[in-house]
């Protein structure tokens, strides 16, 4: 049955295809398509796609379904599978993900054994290496009952959220955030300070990387990555998380010369879990990520990362592997960002560059970086205006 789509659908995914992913005639579009929400939007992109005269394709994955393959699968069957995804991402110029499942605790019952399996065999090569490098790429979530419900909202409301965060005017935020890249690149010290969190590193010579619509929807975030060795001190993520299907809240990791010693969740099953993710590769214990994030729109969390780590006034770290073009040298199966928010309502904050007072309480000080502050930021307006 073709899926009833959205007018609103189609403006996100002309989006995708004109300024997102700027696909080109003559083009492969992979879409993939998790969860049956999804397929309306899927469907609005692979028609904007061939209106460009590119050529889409629309793979559909049922959670309920992956769940089963993942508990039955085997090392040779995962290796297997890995060889068919490599080939399909190797074809592909451009890459759409649209999540929606109806569930987002699906996986919570896979053993780690399983995880860690699909992770080395599967997401390891075709997306860490292959999608994130070789293809022009963005990933979103669709506003479906359960994105609904884990921000306390109607689906209604939630969707009429959902299409204003993701259509601000990112051609104005992409034009707003090069101060704040260019104050990244030249900066050595970092310094975080919010209630529970003393923390400091290096970001010397690694680039900052600016995301305004053309990787994320929604966006808005200046990254890099600390120099691995030069993390220390204690960092608490105030908002809540989730990672391979389990919640974690109050996330305290302290650092030693780059190392995480120590891991806490809000009990001690989470406390357990943490350190089990962290102990699955020899890279699992780093950060490969730091960034600033500055969503105008976005002001609270709601366990969906996209979302989470572009509140405005927030910062967020990523346990695990770093990206190829803000490079630390981190490797690792996991790439877990976590967010800590600074604003007033959330016990404030201060972000320190080089010994200089850079954010208070989520607002940025210089002159050069309050065009990123609300409401001077890119609100209401979508980013196909010019």
């Amino acid at each position: 049955m073709i899926p009833t789509i959205d007018p609103r659908d189609r403006q996100l995914a002309d989006m995708l295809i004109r300024y997102s992913t700027k696909t080109k005639p003559g083009e492969l579009v992979f879409i993939m398509a998790v969860g049956q929400s999804t397929l309306g939007l899927a469907q609005a992109c692979a028609e904007a796609a061939a209106k460009a005269n590119a050529a889409p394709y629309i793979q559909f994955v049922d959670p309920e379904m992956q769940r089963g393959f993942l508990l039955n699968a085997s090392t040779k069957v995962f290796q297997r599978l890995a060889q068919f995804e490599l080939k399909q991402m190797q074809d592909a110029d451009v890459f759409i993900g649209i999540r929606g499942s109806d569930n987002v605790f699906e996986l919570s019952d896979v053993p780690r054994k399983q995880m860690d399996l699909y992770a080395e065999h599967v997401s390891q090569p075709v997306h860490m290496k292959e999608r994130l490098n070789n293809t022009r790429w963005c990933v979103l979530r669709y506003p479906n009952s359960s994105m609904a419900q884990m921000a306390s909202q109607s689906r209604g409301s939630f969707a009429d959220f959902y299409y204003r965060v993701c259509l601000v005017d990112y051609a104005k935020m992409a034009r707003d955030v090069k101060p704040l890249q260019a104050l990244m690149n030249k900066t050595d010290r970092v310094r975080l300070i919010s209630p529970g969190t003393d923390i400091e590193f290096s970001i010397k010579g690694i680039p900052a990387i600016p995301c305004c619509g053309n990787m994320n929807v929604p966006d808005g975030e200046c990254f890099t990555s600390p120099v691995k060795n030069s993390v220390n001190g204690q960092v608490t993520f105030n908002a809540p998380s989730l990672q391979e299907g389990n919640a974690f809240d109050n996330v305290m990791l302290r650092f030693e010369d780059g190392k995480i010693v120590e891991a806490k969740g809000a009990d001690g099953t989470q406390t357990r879990r943490l350190n089990e993710i962290f102990d699955q590769d020899a890279g699992s214990r780093y950060l490969g990520e730091f960034a600033l994030a500055f969503n105008p729109q976005i002001l609270h969390p709601m366990r969906d990362i996209l979302f989470d780590e572009k509140i405005a006034g927030s910062f967020h770290m990523a346990v695990g592997n770093a990206y190829e073009d803000a490079d630390n040298g981190n490797r690792s199966r996991l790439h877990w960002d976590l967010v800590c928010i600074q604003r007033p309502d959330y016990g404030g904050g201060e972000v320190w560059f080089d010994g200089k007072l850079i954010r208070r309480d989520g607002e940025f000080l210089p002159e050069k970086l309050q065009g990123l502050n609300r409401p001077k930021a890119a609100v209401g307006k979508s980013a196909m205006k010019k």
